[in-house]
Formats: C-alpha cells, sequence, structure tokens
C-alpha cells in the first residue's frame, strides 16, 4: 500500500482532524502549520496572523480506498468554504479555506473539487488553491485534541459533533465508526 498525503486548511485544525481521523481509507492525520513565510512557527505565533500560515491538516491515506477527490469533497461539507479568512466565529487568514496540492494530479483535482462544491453554495467559494510548502506539525498537544482535551473544551463540544453528524450523513459509506 502507497500511502500519499492531501495538505487542507478549513478552519481549526482541532476541528478538521476529528472529521477527517473517521474515514475509511485515512491512515493518518496530523495538525500544523503550512502556507507561511515564517520557519517553525508556534501556535501563538500562527494565531497572532503575522506569520501567513493557516492551521491545516496533512492526511496520510490509501488511495485505494478514498481518492483525493473524496477527502476535498468531505473537506467542503464539513467547513463553510464560503467565508473569507474565518470559520465561524475563528477569524484570521490563519484559518483560511486552502487547499494545497502535492502535484498538478491534485491541482486539477482540487479544481474539479471546487467546481463540484460550488454547485452546492449559492455564494461564492473563497476556498484558495496555494503552493504546498513546508509543513510543520503543531505542538504535541494539539495532535489528537479531539479525543483529549477536546473533550472538555466548550468551543471543541459545540462545533465537533455538528461536523461529525453532517460527514456521517452525507458519507455514511465513508466512516469508520457509525455512533
Amino acid at each position: 500500500m502507497a500511502i500519499e498525503y492531501a495538505v487542507i486548511a478549513g478552519g481549526c485544525f482541532w476541528c478538521t482532524e476529528a472529521v477527517f481521523k473517521d474515514i475509511i481509507g485515512v491512515e493518518s492525520v496530523e495538525s500544523g502549520y503550512t502556507g507561511g513565510t515564517r520557519p517553525n512557527p508556534t501556535y501563538e505565533q500562527v494565531c497572532s496572523g503575522a506569520t501567513g500560515h493557516a492551521e491545516a491538516i496533512r492526511i496520510g491515506f490509501d488511495p485505494e480506498k478514498v481518492s483525493f477527490g473524496d477527502l476535498l469533497d468531505i473537506s467542503f461539507v464539513t467547513h463553510d468554504p464560503t467565508q473569507l479568512n474565518r470559520q465561524g466565529n475563528d477569524i484570521g487568514t490563519q484559518y483560511r479555506s486552502a487547499i494545497f496540492p502535492a502535484n498538478a494530479e491534485q491541482e486539477a483535482e482540487a479544481k474539479a473539487a471546487i467546481a463540484r462544491a460550488q454547485q452546492d453554495h449559492s455564494d461564492p467559494i473563497v476556498t484558495t488553491i496555494e503552493p504546498l510548502k513546508e509543513f510543520y506539525p503543531a505542538e504535541a498537544y494539539h495532535q489528537d485534541y479531539w479525543e483529549g482535551a477536546g473533550q472538555r473544551n466548550g468551543y471543541c463540544m459545540a462545533v465537533i459533533p455538528p461536523k461529525l453528524q453532517k460527514l456521517r450523513k452525507s458519507f455514511a459509506n465513508r466512516v469508520k465508526t457509525s455512533s
């Protein structure tokens, strides 16, 4: 099995990580920062908006079980791609909706996924396609956040369960668990 990687941003990485960990064919999900200018940024630096990085996730997936396009379709259903530089109360370029393709094939699929998603939205999709730069893994306490501290975080408790419900409703045949 050859693992491929997808790097996407759709708001707070705690929320996007929780969604993608439950997809059949996803082997790993890592929260981190990409798309900015500062090497090895910290969470505080990224949150300031000064580094240009997005909170993103790097998804390791088995393309024989789930395609890059499927992952993008799931992303578009589980975040609002019409909000510029924000997701709900999270405001700033670090929360932008973005796809960071690793090659020309992923870039073409990203354009096709945006076109598919636009059919479901009356407002324009503002998701950007950006060059894949260095991906910096976030600090350890951000990894697997939903399974641990996220269960005690009011923001996560308000935002993540509805995303998981959308995932299970729209992609029931793609999820590992049904609860």
